[in-house]
């Protein structure tokens, strides 16, 4: 047992020394990601959608690159990035935390561990599509354990761009207003974030109560 624990320890040290090194090394601000992209000019918005689906992967908060994205290219062409970004970064966290820490996983696995990879297998997409909607859980970290249970990458690609998109949308457009002063946009942004949040809150709670009274 020891050694896939070891080797489940080791991938998560690498990760968050990663993200330490990003934040130490690297412009990760709005501005900051302004300056080193918009220099490619016309190719501007897909290099955004890399660096910023790399940048995920090392825990830098998904809003920030949002916000991030609304502010250069406005809230039609940023909220596609966006979501083009998060699409990005759950797939390749799910692939290297699948390839990485999977037969660790497999080697630990129990009963109950078992039975928590054949639900997520079977309600993968829908898993994903409530957790992107809950305020205030990151989606890298559950990326990575969504890769671990064995997901596969079409659920998560599809469970992240329904249920990233509207928060996607809120934080580009609150990007946009913050640049171009407009107030209304930015009434809306809210009004959509705070919808979101309510709905997440709610769909997390009735599928906890769901799967607790089918394992009951």
């Amino acid at each position: 047992m020891q050694r896939p624990v070891l080797r489940l320890a080791g991938l998560f040290t690498l990760l968050v020394l990663a993200g330490l090194l990003t934040w130490a090394l690297l412009p990760v601000s709005a501005d900051g990601l302004q300056d080193a992209v918009q220099r490619f000019g016309l190719l501007a918005a897909p290099v955004y959608v890399v660096v910023s689906g790399v940048l995920g992967l090392v825990f830098v908060p998904g809003p920030l690159l949002s916000a991030a994205s609304g502010a250069m290219f406005g809230t039609g062409v940023g909220f596609v990035c966006s979501v083009l970004s998060s699409m990005l970064t759950s797939v390749l966290a799910l692939l290297i935390a699948r390839r990485a820490g999977r037969p660790a996983v497999e080697e630990l696995s129990n009963e109950r561990v078992r039975a928590l990879t054949e639900l997520a297998r079977r309600h993968g997409t829908f898993a994903v599509f409530v957790q992107r909607l809950i305020p205030g859980v990151p989606d890298a970290p559950l990326s990575y354990a969504f890769g671990l249970l064995g997901l596969r990458a079409h659920q998560i690609a599809l469970g992240t761009l329904i249920g990233s998109a509207p928060r996607a949308f809120a934080y580009t457009a609150l990007g946009d207003a913050a640049v171009t002063g407009n107030g209304s946009l930015a009434l809306v942004a809210t009004g959509v974030g705070i919808a979101v949040s309510v709905i997440g809150v709610a769909a997390g709670w009735w599928l906890t109560r769901r799967h607790s009274r089918s394992g009951s």
